[in-house]
């Protein structure tokens, strides 16, 4: 099991991804989300400047948020800054589209987009918008083509698998491990969250629900979004959290749902953030540090093969450094 981190990408995430790399993580995941994060390319390229070892990449790329060159280009280039340490995950879309309004991408268009992708950076001619592109970058301008970066796809159902299986390197999932996914990939991420409790640290109290509360109340995001009234009210607190979001006009209610999205819950989702986290939590990597590796052997016999942990709250540093110790990483910075 490789034991990774993770995201929620700002201004201060390069010196957080250097301290990561001192602790012993294997890669650094930044998030792709314009709305809500800075441009996730300049600080990634902030990152490889900080950094040696660690692995670098998008988790994950929204397709429709760049034309394939550009994230072409991207990568040629963050690759020639990091040598043999760039993967990326691309997927349909969670908050990279919904923040826009839209909806997640047909997997049919994903599809064509990774081949595109893959096509460009084997130094390829490509089909796009019905017109023939290519990488015309000269040496010194990124590295060269052909260029071997390994491409996730962000699934969490049965196209998004097939996608892998067909076009992918490797699967990158959220929160929950796909069953299937052992028959689409060797490599299988899964984006995990939580944060190591004290001895006898209560789930509610105020370091808990700042750390663990902001992935908590997107189980109300996602299934509002996905599932509708019905869905989120089953869920503690749920009836109450959709009541106060419907107060808001529905062509800016999009806007209010995923505010603050995996960095602190939103003034809306706070009143029940106790209500959601002991739930939340018997999913997520939330326990003691003695309790921590059994959590981990849990999700390696589900099928994961690198863990990508997001710590959040107002102390990046000790969820950092609480996870890797709890994990076994053996870094200089333990």
């Amino acid at each position: 099991m490789e034991i990774s981190c993770a995201f929620a990408t700002s201004s201060t995430t390069p010196e957080h991804v250097e301290l990561a790399e001192e602790l012993g993580y294997k890669r650094a995941w930044l998030y792709d989300s314009p709305a809500l994060y800075p441009d996730v390319w300049m600080v990634l390229s902030r990152c490889a400047e900080r950094t040696t070892r660690i692995g670098l990449g998008p988790g994950v790329l929204v397709p429709s948020l760049r034309h394939p060159m550009v994230n072409a280009a991207a990568i040629a280039e963050l690759a020639d800054q990091a040598p043999n340490r760039v993967a990326v995950a691309i997927g349909s879309g969670f908050t990279g589209r919904f923040t826009l309004g839209q909806r997640p991408m047909p997997w049919r268009r994903v599809a064509e987009y990774v081949r595109c992708l893959k096509a460009l950076l084997a130094g390829e001619p490509a089909e796009w918008d019905g017109a023939t592109i290519r990488m015309l970058q000269l040496p010194g301008f990124g590295a060269q083509r052909p260029l071997a970066v390994p491409i996730l796809i962000g699934a969490d159902g049965p196209r998004g698998l097939a996608v892998a299986a067909e076009l992918g390197d490797g699967v990158f999932s959220a929160a929950v491990p796909q069953p299937d996914a052992v028959e689409a990939a060797d490599w299988r991420a899964l984006l995990a969250f939580g944060t190591v409790l004290d001895d006898g640290e209560e789930l509610t109290s105020p370091r808990v629900v700042a750390a663990a509360g902001p992935a908590a109340v997107v189980l109300y995001h996602a299934m509002y979004e996905r599932g509708g009234a019905a869905a989120v009210d089953a869920l503690p607190g749920g009836r109450r959290w959709r009541a106060a979001i419907e107060t808001v006009p529905q062509h800016e209610r999009h806007l209010a749902i995923h505010a603050g999205h995996l960095v602190e819950a939103n003034p809306r989702d706070a009143p029940h953030v106790a209500d959601l986290i002991p739930m939340a939590s018997s999913m997520a990597l939330t326990a003691t540090r003695d309790k921590m590796p059994g959590k981990i052997a849990a999700l390696g016999a589900s099928g994961v093969t690198e863990v990508a942990y997001q710590p959040a709250g107002p102390d990046i540093e000790r969820e950092l450094r609480a996870f890797a110790s709890a994990a076994g990483l053996t870094g200089v910075g333990n």
